[in-house]
């Protein structure tokens, strides 16, 4: 039986810990920097890689990474439970229900913004595909099918980061957005499923055969998963936190059931990711996973197993010698312009403003992991050459890179609006006389009516519907509750408080005693308001101040002065 000797088993652990040791410290330097970590990890990758160390010293680069023997399939075991696991937590992080919720905004930049970059995509590579980098003998079709689905897949872990940065998160635009890009990468991994499936007939069969054999799979799967598997996860899961070790328990049943997709799909003829993404929106959406168990998992993947994928990247390929300037600066012209029209368009047609949607184009065009995912399984598969995976990585890098500071630019400069300017006195309620949410935001709605003449009980629809899609509690007793009003000619902030605290949602846990209504007639107005919100109240001290204040002038001195 063959086995590792023991210079085998020293080789594999000084590779695994040079890998590990040197992406999380460049990690960790370019989450110093503001920068997405994902790009320290794949440049430790190409330092380590033939690119720099392969190239100046040989002798070095073969010792640690030998090309020969035993080592390739364990550093390719352990990248593929890297990938795999990364995969649970990109699906832990996407709410089916969210997106469901999301009405005309989110459904229009969804569609738009996976349409035309997948056609734009599709056309270049179906036109062009020797320039394009399909490898030899490769079907242009299938070829064509999976540019465009690398084009179209948004970085959800990247656009959240950003919009947090920029107090976005929270905002209508930023619901929106984050739910574009969950739906994106929904359909954009069900596509590359197909695309994998036809890439890999059954042997003996012909390639309709084993594409509908797969299809059928693939769509019981998902179908099964999402509906019987998700009920069966949501009454397990209680009962494992009741009997079992925590989060030891959970934690071995999650991983236990990813492994197991993972080996269906890949059965399936798909790749193994599939299963495991499908699996990680099943668990996530059970309402009894708790945060801190999908917390767990989230640092597992993402400090232990991501960054050996990641770091792993740079030693498939040299980067300088596969690395051609025309078919970059085309991967990333197409990519930027596909996502931009589209997903800008789409939120042109749900009603916002043009800087808005600009913004809504900019958040939606950062890629990240997936399109180097994706570029991986294709370049193994012999769909793709050398040079067109790194195009691929250098476009999903540069778009990541560009997203934050253009949306800054953009969006932040403009901030003109703060809460102390808008608050009124006879927009105060010292006592919120409502014990429930719903009785609370009516209540609210009343007095903004009554401030201008507007119906309270359409205030209080719109108000209440933004509350079912996205709950407004903050943390430290502090909810914001805000809608767009189409007619407001100017923003409106009304400011309630409650001595018991009203459940708001919060994520925290924690009653709400301090509730800042914030209505808008524009986007740009919501955006000033939250975010002055998001910065004046990002500490307990602050809320409890402004909790405090007996009368209005008391409040405008909270919101004035701040506790730092």
């Amino acid at each position: 039986m063959p086995h590792l000797n023991p210079h085998d088993v020293m080789t594999m652990f000084a590779a695994l810990a040079t890998l590990l040791g040197c992406a999380k410290l460049a990690a960790e330097l370019m989450h110093k920097i503001g920068q997405p970590s994902i790009l320290g990890e794949i440049s430790v990758g190409i330092f380590l890689g033939p690119t720099v160390l392969g190239h100046y010293r040989p002798h070095l680069y073969e010792a640690l990474f030998p090309t020969t023997g035993p080592m390739p399939i364990v550093l390719d075991t352990v990248t593929t439970l890297g990938v795999v696991f990364f995969l649970l937590t990109a699906g832990l992080e996407i709410d089916l229900r969210s997106i469901f919720r999301q009405g005309k905004s989110a459904l229009l930049v969804s569609v738009f913004g996976v349409a035309f970059p997948f056609v734009a995509g599709f056309a270049a590579a179906g036109t062009f595909p020797n320039y394009m980098g399909a490898e030899a003998g490769a079907d242009t079709l299938i070829f064509a099918l999976f540019v465009g689905t690398a084009l179209s897949i948004s970085a959800l872990p990247v656009i959240a980061k950003i919009l947090m940065d920029l107090n976005l998160l929270r905002t209508e635009m930023g619901t929106v957005i984050i739910s574009s890009a969950m739906f994106d990468d929904l359909v954009g991994w069900i596509l590359f499923s197909f695309v994998l499936g036809m890439m890999h007939p059954a042997a003996g069969g012909s390639l309709a055969t084993s594409t509908k054999h797969t299809i059928v799979l693939v769509l019981l799967f998902v179908g099964l998963t999402l509906t019987l598997g998700r009920w069966l996860i949501d009454k397990i899961l209680p009962v494992l936190q009741a009997h079992t070790t925590w989060p030891g328990g959970v934690l071995g049943f999650i991983f236990t059931l990813t492994l197991a997709g993972a080996a269906f799909t890949e059965y399936a003829g798909i790749h193994a990711v599939f299963g495991a993404f499908i699996l990680g929106i099943a668990i996530g959406e059970s309402g009894h996973l708790r945060k801190r168990t999908s917390e767990s998992i989230h640092q597992i993947v993402t400090n232990v197993f991501a960054p050996f994928f990641f770091a792993s990247i740079g030693l498939r390929i040299n980067f300088a010698a596969n690395f051609h300037l025309g078919l970059t600066a085309t991967v990333i012209g197409v990519a930027c312009v596909g996502k931009l029209l589209g997903a800008g368009w789409g939120a042109r047609l749900g009603g916002m403003d043009r800087n808005s949607a600009l913004a809504v184009g900019l958040a939606m065009n950062a890629r990240g992991a997936m399109e180097i995912i994706l570029g991986i399984l294709a370049l193994q598969a012999g769909l793709i050459r050398d040079h067109m995976f790194v195009a691929l990585v250098v476009m999903a890098l540069f778009t990541s890179l560009l997203s934050a500071p253009a949306i800054h630019f953009l969006i932040r400069r403009r901030r003109t609006l703060t809460l102390k300017d808008v608050v009124a006195s006879k927009l105060f309620l010292p006592s919120v006389a409502a014990t429930t949410r719903l009785g609370a935001l009516r209540e609210l709605c009343e007095i903004a009516a009554e401030a201008v003449s507007n119906a309270p009980d359409r205030l209080f629809r719109i108000v209440s519907e933004r509350e079912r899609v996205l709950a407004s509690g903050w943390e430290n007793g502090l909810a914001v509750p805000h809608a767009r009003i189409n007619g407001l000619t100017r923003p409106l902030v009304v400011v309630g408080k409650s001595a018991e605290g009203i459940d708001f949602d919060a994520r925290d846990g924690k009653p709400s005693k301090l509730i800042m209504m914030i209505l808008t007639g524009d986007n740009q107005s919501q955006h000033d308001l939250l975010g002055d919100a998001s910065e004046l109240f990002s500490h307990k001290e602050a809320v409890d101040q402004a909790v405090s204040a007996n009368s209005f002038l008391e409040l405008v001195a909270a919101l004035n002065a701040p506790v730092q």
